[in-house]
């Protein structure tokens, strides 16, 4: 058992995501850093969806009653063990009695934290993973407070000083490319909005959480038009359509919002391009203030992007086998 003596500013319980429910409105939800989350279960001998603690921008103090292997990835917030550091990206022991606690955010912004054995909540809709929004899933369908207990599952093969080799880590960035496939609605700017949409630095603004990533600095010319029938009168308007993971909608045609793993599944707002999934991780490491720039893709180069993703995560999978 893990006793929570601190929360932190929000951790959460999340998995792997919850699928095939969008239809319905229940989003995936999920580690909004996946490849993340992967590394620190495979560290620790789990399942890489397993669930476990996602710690944004402040981690908690916890006390663990068991043994345990846990790892920390993620943003480099670093681990401590009765005030002693321990190393991200590699798995180490907590004995009955330690408390762990975090160090100051020094890059990225959210931390995942796995136990060999994994969060032990209940899954609901085939998912361990927190969506707020929905009070569903994780502990009571909320971020951890004070005095909560989260049970761990049994393991046998959680083993100290399993480590991610340092090729196989991610860059966290204060300036940061994001390729992007253009549409679904990008028709509804001008040759000169595209432009703007592409040769702007962005900035990051605080609004930054599971459900969006909202940015500043400049506003889209729109193309005129009469407003069909069932859009509203803003130029960035549209009949309600679904809305994919990652998408960009522009409400009011300023700062853009990439829509993340807990955003509701569809609305009345243009998307003028969407982010190439494996670039969400970057997207999720991303504090206020971040310079973000959007890079165009064609299909050919996202396919390639997709690949390549995968052959990372073959490769980590490779490195910790064993």
């Amino acid at each position: 058992m893990i006793e929570v003596r601190k929360p932190g500013l929000s951790t959460t319980v999340q998995d792997g995501g919850r699928t095939g429910y969008y239809d319905v409105g229940i989003p995936p939800s999920g580690a909004l850093d996946q490849y993340s989350l992967r590394a620190a279960n495979l560290l620790v001998g789990n399942q890489a969806g397993a669930a476990a603690l996602e710690c944004v921008y402040l981690g908690p103090e916890l006390a663990f009653t068991v043994d345990a292997v846990v790892a920390v990835t993620g943003a480099t917030m670093t681990p401590r063990v009765n005030g002693e550091e321990r190393a991200l990206w590699e798995s180490f022991e907590v004995r009955a009695g330690d408390v762990l606690d975090f160090g100051y955010l020094t890059a990225g912004a959210r931390a995942y934290l796995a136990v060999a054995g994994g969060i032990d909540v209940p899954a609901v809709l085939g998912s361990r993973s927190t969506y707020g929004l929905g009070a569903l899933g994780g502990l009571e369908g909320r971020p951890l407070t004070e005095g909560d207990r989260l049970p761990v599952g049994p393991s046998a093969d959680g083993t100290a000083g399993v480590r991610v080799p340092e090729e196989l880590r991610p860059v966290l960035a204060k300036d940061v490319e994001i390729r992007v496939m253009m549409g679904l609605y990008d028709h509804r700017l001008t040759d000169a909005g595209r432009k703007t949409f592409l040769g702007t630095t962005w900035t990051l603004t605080p609004v930054a959480d599971r459900i969006g990533f909202r940015y500043a600095g400049a506003k889209l010319e729109t193309v005129e038009r009469e407003p069909p029938f069932g859009a509203g009168q803003d130029p960035s308007n549209i009949v309600d359509a679904p809305y994919p993971i990652g998408s960009i909608q522009v409400p009011g045609s300023v700062e853009p919002i990439i829509l993340h793993r807990d955003a509701v599944s569809g609305g009345g707002y243009m998307m003028v391009a969407t982010v190439l999934s494996g670039d969400l991780d970057i997207v999720a490491q991303s504090a206020p203030n971040t310079r973000t720039r959007f890079v165009a893709v064609d299909l050919d180069e996202a396919l390639a992007v997709r690949a390549a993703h995968r052959e990372r995560g073959r490769r980590l999978r490779a490195a910790l086998a064993g």
